[in-house]
Order: C-alpha cells, then sequence, then structure tokens
C-alpha cells in the first residue's frame, strides 16, 4: 500500500504540474492501467484538434520569437545540463512509475533510467563543440555554412520503453534550437508527462515543449498532418509507419521512423557457450520481448544446436521460476503491456505449426517467487519453439513478447541467408569467437545495428536505426542533432568594389563571363 500511495502522489502531482505546458483538454478521457495487477493508476484527457492547433500554434510561435531558437549553443546547453542533473534527481520515482505503467520489473527500469541523463549530457556536450564550417567556394568568395533548427517539430513514442525513447527523441531536437510536439503512447504516458514538468525547472522556455496525450488515430494524426509541422520523428510498427509516412510525405516534411523488427541471433559453433545462452536470454526477453530488436529468430549451427538448445531451455526454465511482482527487484521478468496484446500474441504462437519446447500460454495461479497473483495481469512465460518454417507466421512477422523461434544453420553463408531471410532490417547478434568471421558475417547482415558478442547496447553517440522494413533515419549521435536542422549557406562577396562591379554586370561585356 506504501508504494500505491507514493506512486499515486507522483502521478497526480505530474499531472498538476503540467498545465504549464499543456491546457484544459476537451478530447476523450483514457485510463492509464498497471497490466501486472489490472489496477487503474491514473485517468488521462486526450488533446483534441483544438488542443493540438493551440499547442502548435504556440510552439510555433515561441519558435518565431527566438526565445530558444536563437539562445547561443551554450545557453542551450546549459539548459540541457540542468534538466539531466534533475532528471538524475527524480530516476528512483520515475522508476515506480514506469514499472507501474508498463509491467516491467523495477530493476530494468532503475537501469534503464539510470542512463537516460547520458543523452542530455551528450547533446549538452556536441553543442559546446559542434562547429559551422567554410566551403571551398571559387573565386573571391566566402560561403560559410551554418546549421539552423526546422521549428516546430513532431515525436510520435512508444508505450515499451516510454521515458527512454521520448529522451532520445527530444534531447536532440531540443539542443538543435526546435520547438518540441511529443504524444506519448495512450498506454504509458506518465512519465513523458512528468518530462514536461522537470524541463521547465531546468529552464526550457513556455511554449517550447509541449506534451500531447491522446490516441495514435486521433491526437496522434491530428499533430502529424498539421501544416506547421516541419519533420516528424515516430518509433511505432511499420504498419504505422507507413501511415504517417503517407501523411508526412504529402506535406514534404522530414521524417525518421524506427519501426519493427525481427531480429535474428546467429550462434557459431565456437562461440563461448555460456556467455552466448546467457546473451541470448537477454536478447530475447529483457522487456518481456517487447524492444525492436529483441533476438527473435535465433540460428544455432548444426555442431553445437543440441548443446546449447538445452543450456537455454535451462535458462528459460529459471527465467520463468523467477517471474513474480514486477516492483521486487528480485523478479526476472515482467508483463507484456496490456491484455489485449496478450491475446494477440497466444493468438501467433497458436497458429504456428513448429513445435512449442516452453511456455506458448498465458500465465497464471501465483508466483514460485513472491506469492504473486498472476492471473489478473498481462503475464506471458518465456516461449520457445523450434521445427518451424521461414513462411511461418511466427518468423514473418513481429510478435513483440516473449516468443523466441529456434532453427539451426550448417554454415556461415546459410546462417547469413536465414538472417536476411525477413522484411525487417533493424537489430542482429553475432556469437563467435572468430575476429574475421564477426568483421566478415556483420558486413553481410542486413540490418543497421549489428552485435558481436552481446546486445541491446545503446550509447547516446551511436547511431540507432533501421534498414528495410525498419524505418529511415536515424536516432543518437551527430546525424540525429544534424536531422533536426538543417544547413544555411551565406555567401559574400569579398573582391574590391571596382571587381565587383564588374563581376556582377551581367548584361554588361560578356567577354570572359562566368556563371556561378
Amino acid at each position: 500500500m506504501a508504494c500505491r500511495a507514493h506512486l499515486s502522489r507522483h502521478i497526480h502531482g505530474a499531472l498538476r504540474k503540467e498545465k504549464y505546458y499543456l491546457p484544459n483538454f476537451n478530447g476523450e478521457e483514457f485510463l492509464v492501467n498497471d497490466p501486472s495487477t489490472g489496477e487503474i493508476l491514473s485517468t488521462v484527457k486526450s488533446a483534441s484538434t483544438e488542443d493540438v492547433n493551440f499547442a502548435i500554434a504556440d510552439a510555433d510561435t515561441a519558435f518565431r520569437s527566438g526565445v530558444w531558437s536563437r539562445l547561443p549553443p551554450i545557453a542551450r546547453s546549459k539548459v540541457l545540463s540542468n534538466l539531466a542533473r534533475i532528471l538524475e534527481e527524480r530516476i528512483p520515482d520515475l522508476a515506480v512509475i514506469e514499472t507501474r505503467q508498463t509491467g516491467r520489473t523495477i530493476h530494468e527500469m532503475k537501469a534503464q533510467l539510470g542512463r537516460l541523463p547520458e543523452w542530455l549530457d551528450y547533446f549538452a556536450a556536441l553543442l559546446r563543440t559542434t562547429q559551422a564550417f567554410v566551403a571551398p567556394t571559387q573565386g573571391s568568395l566566402l560561403n560559410y555554412v551554418q546549421r539552423v533548427p526546422l521549428g516546430v517539430v513532431a515525436q510520435i513514442t512508444p508505450f515499451n520503453h516510454p521515458l527512454l525513447i521520448a529522451v532520445k527523441k527530444m534531447a536532440p531536437a531540443l539542443a538543435a534550437g526546435n520547438s518540441v510536439i511529443v504524444k506519448p503512447s495512450e498506454l504509458a504516458p506518465l512519465t513523458v508527462l512528468e518530462f514536461a514538468g522537470m524541463a521547465k525547472e531546468a529552464g526550457v522556455p513556455p511554449g517550447v515543449l509541449h506534451i500531447l496525450p491522446g490516441y495514435g488515430p486521433g491526437t496522434g494524426i491530428e499533430i502529424v498532418k498539421h501544416p506547421l509541422i516541419r519533420k516528424v520523428d515516430v518509433t511505432a510498427s511499420t504498419q504505422t509507419g507507413r501511415a504517417i509516412g503517407s501523411v508526412v510525405g504529402s506535406n514534404i516534411v522530414a521524417y525518421t521512423a524506427e519501426l519493427g523488427g525481427k531480429a535474428p541471433i546467429i550462434i557459431f559453433s565456437d562461440a563461448d557457450l555460456v556467455a552466448a545462452v546467457n546473451g541470448t536470454a537477454f536478447a530475447s526477453f529483457i522487456a518481456s520481448g517487447q524492444t525492436c530488436v529483441s533476438g527473435a529468430r535465433i540460428l544455432i549451427q548444426d555442431r553445437i544446436y543440441d548443446k546449447f538448445l538445452a543450456r537455454f531451455l535451462e535458462k528459460v526454465d529459471t527465467i520463468r521460476r523467477g517471474m513474480g511482482n514486477p516492483l521486487n527487484p528480485k523478479s526476472s521478468m515482467g508483463t507484456v503491456i496490456s491484455s489485449h496484446h496478450l491475446q494477440r500474441m497466444e493468438g501467433m504462437v497458436k497458429r504456428t505449426n513448429g513445435t512449442i519446447l516452453r511456455g506458448g500460454e498465458p500465465m497464471s495461479g501465483t508466483s514460485d517467487l513472491d506469492g504473486f497473483d498472476f492471473s489478473k495481469g498481462s503475464f506471458f512465460p518465456p516461449t520457445v519453439i523450434t521445427n518451424i518454417s521461414v513462411e511461418d507466421e511466427l518468423w514473418k512477422e513481429e510478435i513483440f513478447g516473449p516468443v523466441v523461434v529456434i532453427k539451426r544453420f550448417s554454415d556461415e553463408a546459410e546462417g547469413i541467408c536465414l538472417a536476411n531471410h525477413c522484411k525487417y532490417g533493424l537489430g542482429a547478434g553475432i556469437w563467435t569467437s572468430d575476429l574475421s568471421r564477426a568483421h566478415r558475417v556483420a558486413a553481410e547482415i542486413e540490418a543497421g545495428i549489428c552485435w558481436v558478442n552481446t546486445h541491446h547496447r545503446n550509447d547516446p553517440s551511436s547511431p540507432w536505426g533501421g534498414m528495410k522494413g525498419s524505418g529511415i533515419g536515424r536516432e543518437n549521435g551527430i546525424e540525429s542533432l544534424e536531422s533536426y536542422s538543417q544547413s544555411k549557406s551565406i555567401i559574400i562577396n569579398t573582391a574590391r568594389a571596382e571587381v565587383s562591379r564588374e563581376m556582377d554586370d551581367w548584361f554588361g561585356s560578356t567577354e570572359g563571363r562566368r556563371y556561378g
């Protein structure tokens, strides 16, 4: 009860603080639930069309005023650094809220949120070090190139890493000088709402950051189709990314989309077996498999197939026995996001022609770890399926849950072929002790992120994004900062006046005239 009362105070406090950024919304109400218990955490009002129009106009006014967009980079850097320190102080409280609204375990959320200040610090540092440049223009011309912000940008963020992905997007957008509109997932908006209050406290000016909660087909579409929006950045399913992309394309604005994935994990016979088993379990079951780079297709070389599978199943059994209350620091894995998602997963597993070795059905009964009642929550155990065809739905489609399919391969060429036999290309993993093979195979894998002997490792400086159906554009790094700005060429004639008079008298003598 103490935890619930503590969380309630923070949730309601967050909503009070956000009135600075959020007017009294006129849209429909929606509930935010704890997927581990079904308990209602909060009631939130959606932003209506009128609310969206007001917020974007306010953001545009703030942008044109220059209160943030024309602030010296070092001043914006200081605000982002302040925000990083404020966020650091709030991490223990935010981790509880994150666990309650997502069903992910508290030790996962503390570890994940503990790194978020790094994104703010990184882009604050880039502002102090990134410089304009002078182009090598011919003739008596000085051409210097600046980066200028885009204007009002929109960000659509998902439920699986609510604050992480929002901060990954907001940090470069704010650093570049834009005004930012964020629509968090209606399933898990609470920590993103909290963040807006922290931004105000850190010194982000009024109007520069608006958090607009609501549903994608309502609030989301109203935001992305608005004519004042100059860039849309979305993390979502490939289907949603295509739908938003068609709207963005008609408005001729910038677009970054991190979409679906079905990451292959290729385990070669020379891999360290213990490390590969542990790493593959981490790749597959962290966040209950609800990440776009989850290890969903495990490819094991013939010579170690039986040995690896036996040890992997032992690891899966350990994870299953360790599941309990997500707020228990010892709990190994939490829930999926909702009962709707649970039913979708169960349906996909039931339709497979593969052999289910572990899991496969929603959990009921009580936890071996702490007696927690699974029956009221959206718990699905780690699930392992073998003997699967590459035409099976579970091989081809993203399930977004703790379900893996396993297939054997004989040689390097077959492993690469199976890994690339997929419409997605976001993440991939390779396990081998052969350095030459690691580089060789990584070069052939069709994915924007390729890990060798590890998985899920991320850094503010590491470009993050997909190939094929997994999206376009990149988060993180200098590439991300530049995607939230545009180059502006300023060309100055440095010739003496008498030379300039002749040089620019295009309609005078044409002898020796050079254009451009």
